[in-house]
């Protein structure tokens, strides 16, 4: 049964204004995704059936409520997409808001009370880590899609209540065996990232036979095909450092040890390709995405956990028409794939550890400067006032002295160079300067050095005016982010090469070549200094009768 209600109800116990009876009624629901209610019915609807009223339906996690959206009318039907009531979150702006150092519970109860008027919603999430985020000018719909990204962790919507919790789904012992007990199944495979035999490399470019010379380069997976899927893979290690051991040989043994684990575990995950599979059927036992299927496919020898991550539900019939469970395509808005969720947690252990720095640094200089309080003093010269750690004055070695044109710093006594100072006008002349934490709008300088092994890992990184990521300079090199999630690389290990969202390779500099993928030329190529490939259209009589490419001398005119 479905119910319609009015744009400004809040609660759906009873049957509504009206009672609908559909010609098509259809839920979509994906993982971290879309949720919405596809809905055909008979004209008579029209009058009824306006944007922004309320439809609430039954699905497989009981009744949800959808929100009207655009509607659109034949000469026999009207059909029309509901969006789930979380949507109304777009409506509800955050201007400035900061979560620092939260949980996900306490991150999303913060977000939700911090709107320009009051949230209809109530949040709940077990989801343990702890995190910030600086939420300006976002509507609570784009803060819950960056705690998602920040915090992880999986959406449930239910009515009124917005959810993130660390796993969602059942394991009701569901099984499908492609080509055998289930027909009606279709099968996509990416191929793209397989890799079976690996040559790693780690730091210093150290590979697996350093301890060795005789030992093999490379690793292999148990599991291999008739083609050979080899590659060379560059792993970070800066988490080895030579000054955590006593010797040079005992750094190595490390660094090849990890080498080593971390090549078995890439294998682990790329030894086989990403499969999606789409069920046109009503799987049984299937309750929610989320849920636990065991795939076998006897053809690549796999035999996987995987989870549902999308389904279509019929209304009408009350049962699955399609279900959608795998590991390769992601939805929009969909979970983080095992890369981008390790580098999560490495950003996230990286920033532990800055956090752990700063902590340790702050609370050294407090207690330096308390002690510095503690032996103070403080002479007063008529135009001047000079602070020094010890009387008399002559005997000082540290000493501050503030007068008309500013402040002064010396560490070499009241006679000494003072080396340090803030001058009236505004300038801040030093040789050195430790800052915490910087806020300006605009820095100029010479050399701006980030990084090196005295200082963490150097982060730059630059905003546009929606606040996102566009550019990242970091160890890694250079990450520049276009708006659909392709994104360009530039360092030391793959050079020059661009990326899709999906972290596939699809152009590159390679030495003094360049290779690509699929390649758009607008008006002309050149080759080799010598032939032109050009546009060239013949016509007779005002009618076109040749239109194609022709190849012409570089000299031509």
């Amino acid at each position: 049964m479905i119910k319609l209600f009015q744009q400004t109800d809040t609660t759906f116990s009873t049957n509504g204004d009206l009672v609908v009876r559909p010609i098509k009624a259809k839920v979509r629901k994906e993982d971290n995704g879309n949720y919405y209610l596809d809905l055909e019915a008979s004209l008579s609807y029209a009058d009824e059936l306006t944007e922004g009223r309320i439809l609430v339906c039954n699905t497989p996690q009981g009744e949800q409520a959808f929100r009207i959206g655009n509607v659109t009318k034949t000469k026999s039907r009207i059909s029309l997409r509901a969006w789930h009531l979380f949507y109304d979150s777009k409506n509800y702006l955050i201007a400035d808001s900061y979560v620092v150092d939260k949980n996900c519970n306490d991150a999303l109860d913060h977000l939700n009370t911090a709107t320009d008027i009051t949230s209809p919603f109530t949040t709940l999430s077990d989801v343990g880590t702890v995190n910030s985020f600086r939420c300006v000018r976002k509507s609570l719909f784009e803060a819950i899609g960056t705690v998602i990204e920040r915090w992880g962790g999986h959406l449930v919507r239910d009515m009124w209540q917005i959810k993130l919790m660390a796993s969602v789904g059942t394991d009701n012992g569901v099984t499908v065996r492609y080509g055998k007990n289930i027909k009606d199944i279709s099968c996509e495979e990416n191929w793209d990232n397989v890799c079976t035999k690996i040559l790693p490399t780690g730091t210093d470019g150290i590979m697996l036979n350093a301890l060795d010379a005789g030992a093999s380069i490379y690793m292999s997976s148990d599991i291999q095909y008739p083609l050979p899927y080899t590659k060379t893979v560059s792993f970070d290690q800066s988490e080895i450092t030579q000054d955590q051991y006593s010797t040079e040989a005992e750094w190595q043994a490390a660094l090849v040890a990890d080498l080593a684990e971390k090549a078995a575990r890439y294998l682990d995950i790329y030894s086989v390709p990403q499969v999606n599979y789409t069920l046109k059927a009503n799987l049984e036992r299937v309750t929610d995405v989320g849920d636990s299927v065991e795939v076998i496919d006897e053809r690549l020898g796999i035999n996987i956990q995987t989870n549902v991550i999308a389904y279509d539900y019929d209304v009408i019939l009350g049962q699955y028409s399609e279900i959608e469970f795998g590991n390769f395509r992601q939805t929009l808005e969909g979970l983080l794939s095992t890369i981008n969720a390790r580098t999560e947690d490495l950003v996230r252990e990286s920033t532990d550890s800055v956090r752990i720095t700063l902590g340790q640094e702050l609370s050294a200089a407090t207690a330096a400067i308390w002690s510095a309080l503690g032996d103070s003093n403080v002479i007063y010269n008529g135009d001047s006032i000079m602070v020094v750690d010890r009387l008399p004055a002559t005997d000082a070695q540290n000493v501050m002295l503030i007068n008309a044109g500013g402040i002064g710093f010396s560490t070499t006594g009241i006679t000494g160079t003072f080396n340090s100072a803030w001058t009236i006008d505004g300038t801040l002349d030093m040789q050195q300067i430790n800052v915490i934490n910087l806020v300006a709008d605009m820095i100029k300088g010479g050399t701006l050095k980030l990084g090196s092994a005295d200082n963490q890992n150097g982060i730059l990184e630059v905003y546009d005016a929606s606040n996102n990521l566009v550019t990242l300079l970091d160890r890694n090199g250079i990450k520049v982010y276009g708006n659909n999630g392709d994104y360009v690389m530039i360092n030391n290990s793959v050079g020059f090469a661009g990326f899709n969202r999906n972290g596939t390779k699809i152009y590159w500099a390679a030495e003094d070549e360049f290779h690509m993928k699929k390649s758009v030329v607008e008006e002309e190529i050149t080759l080799c200094g010598k032939v032109r490939f050009i546009p060239i259209t013949r016509t007779s009589g005002g009618t076109t009768i040749n239109d194609g490419i022709g190849l012409v001398s570089v000299s031509t005119v």
